[in-house]
């Protein structure tokens, strides 16, 4: 009896353990069946309770995970949006970086003041300011000069390590596709695009039971090629949300690919927000019809089936942009820090 007794009580000290572990890898009260994504973070949008500047992040919850996809360009309005969604990031399972631009990064000061160790998933550069590490292989030796002219004295460590913009916070640095959870993978893409080249860039990109849904910050590489390497995990694509970054393109190259999203890729839904441009907007409407969903500041999407603009989206939620989003959206374009965006802004004005 006293034998098994004592196994009884490991039995149930492992079972606190696990219960322990796992209440650690999700935070309190996350509801499995929540699927939605909320736009914190954009230029445009009727929540006048929240404010609008150029730049990007979104709260995305799907299976008990709650994930913020960058964290826009300034932290107290990262700060007043999500009090004013009710959204509390200290209660989150990870965050994923889209890339270095400093409208999807510049937040990270108030993330990090309310969350200092929560996972952060960003694009891996060399030099870069999420951090970066290289084998000391990379440089060329010269054995005949003396200890005093070589690097590390003639002994560098195996494995080079370089600081981060922000040392103490927890990043992992992909620089593949990657699966980081369940049908929750990062796409690593790198662009070859003039003015951003070699920029890396990662999506998320969540298998649903409908198909794909597709997070994107800046599409540097191509909403294309983004749309292309989340379809080689499921070649069925429900939803694509985020900045498609085409504002400066020419009215051609808008409509090549917004048939290629809907033809090539049979793109279900579609919201765009932040740097897809105003011509995109209407270009995607026209194309899309009812299944291009209004993705003003403040609004929520019930993800599924049938994705639905549910919460913020005010008046007109189908609507492209009214009088007050457009003249909100030129004044925060010129505000980018992103010198194309910039001329654009000045020569539409």
């Amino acid at each position: 009896m006293k034998a098994r007794s004592w196994v009884a009580n490991i039995v149930a000290t492992l079972v606190v353990l696990l219960s322990g572990c796992a209440a650690m890898t999700s935070p309190p009260n996350a509801d499995p069946n929540k699927a939605r994504i909320t736009v914190l973070y954009d230029a445009f949008g009727k929540a006048s309770a929240m404010q609008k500047d150029w730049g990007y992040a979104a709260l995305v919850e799907y299976g008990g995970k709650r994930i913020l996809f960058d964290t826009g360009n300034n932290p107290d309005i990262l700060a007043q949006n999500a009090k004013a969604k009710g959204i509390d990031l200290s209660r989150l399972d990870f965050v994923v970086m889209s890339h270095r631009h400093g409208d999807h990064m510049g937040g990270m000061a108030y993330l990090l003041s309310i969350n200092p160790k929560v996972k952060i998933y960003a694009p891996k550069e060399g030099f870069g300011v999420y951090g970066a590490d290289l084998p000391s292989t990379f440089y060329r030796k010269d054995a005949s000069l003396p200890p005093e002219q070589r690097y590390y004295d003639g002994a560098p460590p195996a494995v080079m390590r370089f600081g981060a913009a922000w040392p103490a916070a927890n990043f992992e640095l992909i620089d593949k596709t990657t699966e980081i959870a369940a049908g929750i993978h990062l796409i690593a893409l790198v662009s070859d695009k003039p003015g951003t080249l070699e920029l890396r860039e990662l999506s998320l990109a969540i298998s649903t039971p409908e198909g794909m849904v597709i997070v994107v910050g800046c599409s540097h590489p191509g909403i294309e090629k983004i749309v292309e390497a989340a379809a080689k995990i499921n070649p069925r694509i429900q939803f694509v949300a985020g900045g498609f970054h085409l504002v400066v393109s020419k009215d051609e190259d808008i409509e090549k690919i917004v048939a290629t999203l809907r033809e090539t890729f049979n793109v279900a839904y579609v919201a765009p927000g932040h740097c897809t441009g105003e011509p995109t907007f209407a270009a995607l409407r026209k194309a899309f019809g009812d299944r291009y969903l209004y993705a003003g500041l403040g609004t929520t999407f019930a993800l599924g089936a049938t994705p639905l603009a549910v919460a913020g989206a005010g008046r007109g939620a189908t609507t492209v942009m009214d009088e007050d989003d457009l003249k909100s959206y030129h004044v925060l374009l010129g505000k980018s820090d992103d010198g194309e965006h910039t001329l654009l802004a000045q020569e539409v004005r």
